[in-house]
């Protein structure tokens, strides 16, 4: 693949009014695209707080204004690739910050533990903390497919796109997913929903106590990115620019 095919569509970029100090990047979930972020990014950008903090969204690969096509293999190489590529292109100069929601998680997660120098923290929301136990249990194959018949009752088409398929069988039921959450050196915010069943929040303890350097952060609601994940969103990056005096 070219380097222009792995250039994802920045969709949007609210420049801080001053210099900015900080650099947000958020990356959506699966069957979905950067307007994911319209209402958080309405959100922050009303807090004062957070006025020279520069927010960033992308389309994934395959999704929104972002490339699509046979020769990609939507896996996390080429998402990785894509949205390295694009990091780079914006020349940020500020600490970096990563934001993903629920595929997205899988993502920002892994880039972290590629570029680990790259990043300054993670915050995680609704993140999908699949074990490989999880993975080997019928129950689990079950809900995986409750999950696409829902999706595939909002768009039927998208169940057989490239782009959703192989997202899933190389994303999301990737086998190596929790043990590189529980390596990750970065330091990471976990905010997931009180009613939200997606994401095995069982497996939230043992996560914890696997890595130090994972704090999880309840609120109200389901899987969706909600007001209480807006206003925690910001309390995190708030505590963010204190602690580091930015």
């Amino acid at each position: 693949m070219s380097s222009q095919k792995l250039i994802l569509s920045k969709t949007h970029d609210y420049c801080a009014k001053d210099e900015p100090v900080l650099t947000v990047v958020l990356i959506h979930g699966i069957a979905s695209d950067s307007t994911t972020f319209d209402g958080i990014l309405k959100y922050l950008e009303g807090q004062k707080t957070l006025e020279k903090v520069r927010f960033v969204t992308f389309d994934l690969l395959g999704s929104g204004k972002s490339m699509k096509g046979d020769d990609l293999n939507y896996d996390y190489e080429d998402q990785l690739s894509a949205l390295h590529n694009s990091i780079e292109a914006l020349k940020i100069n500020t600490p970096l910050v990563l934001v993903g929601h629920s595929l997205g998680t899988f993502i920002v997660t892994r880039y972290a533990s590629v570029y680990k120098n790259a990043v300054l923290r993670l915050i995680l929301i609704s993140p999908p903390v699949f074990t490989v136990e999880d993975l080997d249990n019928p129950a689990f194959a079950i809900a995986m497919r409750a999950f696409k018949d829902i999706i595939g009752a909002k768009n039927p088409a998208i169940l057989n796109e490239k782009s959703f398929t192989n997202s899933m069988e190389k994303i999301v039921l990737s086998r190596d997913n929790y043990q590189t959450l529980a390596e990750l050196e970065v330091p990471t915010d976990l905010i997931y929903g009180d009613e939200d069943q997606l994401i095995a929040s069982y497996n939230l303890p043992k996560l914890i106590k696997d890595n130090r350097r994972v704090t999880a952060n309840k609120v109200h609601g389901r899987h969706g990115v909600t007001n209480d994940k807006f206003a925690k969103t910001t309390a995190i990056l708030e505590e963010l620019l204190n602690a580091q005096d930015l």
